[in-house]
């Protein structure tokens, strides 16, 4: 016995477990293993809750309390089981608020704090990341199989760092009060997501002037989990096509919250009132493409892809995302044939966006032109500056080749040299060099050693590849040998709001892609559209 036992000790003639554990709502156990017996377990109370929290082996395994009493919550201290209760869950993150606000102690307040937290995460929709963690894709909303957060879920520390800080501040210990919880949050999205703090700006414009977004694959599951956090964050309107009991019965497996038709807006291409006016438009805008009435009525009916893009192009939705499922090119081809050109644009271009721990760079082309001219690179650099202003960056524009300021004389050389010439032509106002090696466009002090007056100034942020090819290659392998963190591909060059995706994406990633076709539907909201 010691004073923390004696504070619950009762005066009784029980002396074995099996004397008190009938009718009991609760078993804690930080025992020793195999000391709660199935038989036990079948004595106590109606949906009992199993704390067997011994280590490495619990009190009871879970699959054998689990068949003694089925409708028992079962907590282990187990990382292999669910309902994993540890420490990991708070104590960073307690630490972290504290540390914010310079608390003087850790007091039960912040711990109350924090627990309120934990409860509230437990009763939201899992997160992206921790539904990866499920070799079945299917996740449990909250109840007896997810009674508590998974350690490796992101939004721990944004939901308990700030809970802690704030309870310091109110009750009395907090040196250094927060004054605005908005930023903080913001800030701690670094630590949560590594797109967070580079998203920041693009987030914050979306969210003050929401709009339609559609999503052509609007079943498949990351699109499902972004739609979720779209309207946690108010980043935009959702509307997703898909088939009504499909996207209902995936919400229900992914246990998120949403409903269609009171949190978005779903269009059934199966059954949509809308179908004949659709029909007519495709014929419209695509028929001199070689497109039938008899084909337009088949794919307006079975295209996704072509369905979204009619409703941007009708004005009922104000962007579309797809590509999540299927082949880039082919989505590609539906963008064009529909949603069309800016005035003056030749062709799209893919702009891919690389977070490394040294900074952020955009790679063009990627994903569209394999062998673009001088005059298309020109125009690809300039639309790509637009873009990255949105992210509160200044444009810097390195036109990449093999020569090095002349040091190769070459057709791509040359080429390279003359896209350069042409955009400071016709954009002056854009810091542009080239053309140049790509250890000189990311070094400032490698590039004036080679050439002191360049008139590009620190190092570039947009990296214009000579050809299809070497964007790809090199975008591929600063993903995977810099541990990059991608966003996008952005398609530069649509009439209104048009990016496709590709299937490796998450759902971070349709999210920030969201975020980004939101800021683009807000500028073109004042600009002349075209039919």
């Amino acid at each position: 016995m010691d004073r923390w036992k004696a504070v619950y000790a009762q005066k009784t003639s029980a002396r074995v477990l099996a004397d008190v554990i009938g009718g009991a709502d609760i078993f804690l156990g930080l025992s020793a293993p195999n000391v709660l017996k199935p038989e036990m377990v079948q004595s106590m109370a109606d949906q009992p809750l199993v704390m067997a929290l011994a280590n490495p082996n619990p009190e009871i395994m879970p699959d054998e309390a689990r068949k003694a009493r089925p409708d028992a919550m079962i907590c282990t201290g187990r990382s292999d089981f669910p309902n994993q209760v540890n420490n990991v869950l708070c104590f960073p993150f307690i630490f972290r608020g504290a540390l914010d606000v310079g608390a003087t102690g850790i007091n039960e307040e912040m711990k109350h704090a924090a627990v309120e937290a934990i409860a509230q995460l437990a009763r939201d929709p899992p997160s992206d990341a921790v539904a990866r963690g499920f070799d079945s894709g299917e996740t449990q909303g909250f109840g007896p199989g997810s009674l508590i957060p998974s350690p490796f879920d992101p939004r721990l520390i944004l939901r308990i760092a700030p809970a802690v800080a704030r309870a310091a501040m109110e009750s009395g210990v907090a040196t250094r009060p927060i004054k605005n919880f908005d930023e903080y949050t913001a800030l701690l999205e670094r630590f949560a997501f590594r797109s967070g703090l580079v998203m920041k700006p693009v987030f914050a414009k979306a969210k003050t002037q929401p709009v339609r977004v559609i999503y052509a694959e609007g079943e498949d599951e990351r699109v499902l989990r972004a739609t979720q956090v779209v309207l946690e964050e108010k980043l935009a309107r959702p509307i997703l096509v898909g088939r009504p009991s499909v996207v209902e019965a995936r919400l229900k497996r992914f246990g998120l919250s949403i409903k269609a038709g009171q949190d978005f807006d779903l269009v059934n291409p199966e059954d949509d009132p809308r179908y004949r006016s659709y029909v007519q438009t495709y014929i419209d805008v695509a028929g001199r493409r070689g497109v039938t009435p008899e084909a337009a009525r088949t794919v307006v009916r079975t295209n996704n892809t072509v369905i979204a893009a009619l409703a941007v192009v009708r004005g009922e939705a104000d962007a579309m995302l797809c590509g999540v499922e299927g082949r880039y090119m082919s989505h590609l081809r539906h963008v064009r044939e529909i949603v069309g050109f800016l005035p003056g644009v030749s062709d799209f271009a893919a702009l891919s966006m690389m977070i490394t721990s040294k900074g952020s760079y955009f790679i063009a082309d990627t994903q569209v032109r394999p062998n673009p001219s001088a005059e298309e690179l020109a125009e690809m650099a300039s639309l790509a500056a637009i873009h990255v202003h949105r992210f509160n960056m200044k444009p810097r524009v390195a036109f990449v080749s093999h020569s090095d300021f002349g040091s190769y004389d070459s057709d791509a050389s040359r080429k390279m040299r003359r896209a350069t010439a042409l955009l400071k032509e016709k954009h002056p106002e854009i810091e542009a060099d080239g053309e140049m090696q790509g250890d000189t466009a990311l070094s400032a002090a490698a590039r004036k050693l080679v050439l002191p007056h360049s008139k590009l100034e620190g190092d570039a942020n947009i990296l214009i590849m000579p050809s299809l090819d070497t964007a790809n290659v090199a975008y591929q392998m600063i993903k995977t040998l810099a541990d990059a963190l991608p966003v996008g591909p952005i398609l530069i060059g649509p009439a209104r709001p048009a990016h496709i995706l590709t299937s490796g994406v998450t759902a971070r990633g349709v999210l920030n892609m969201t975020a980004v076709a939101a800021v683009e539907a807000q500028e073109c909201a004042g600009r002349p559209q075209l039919g």
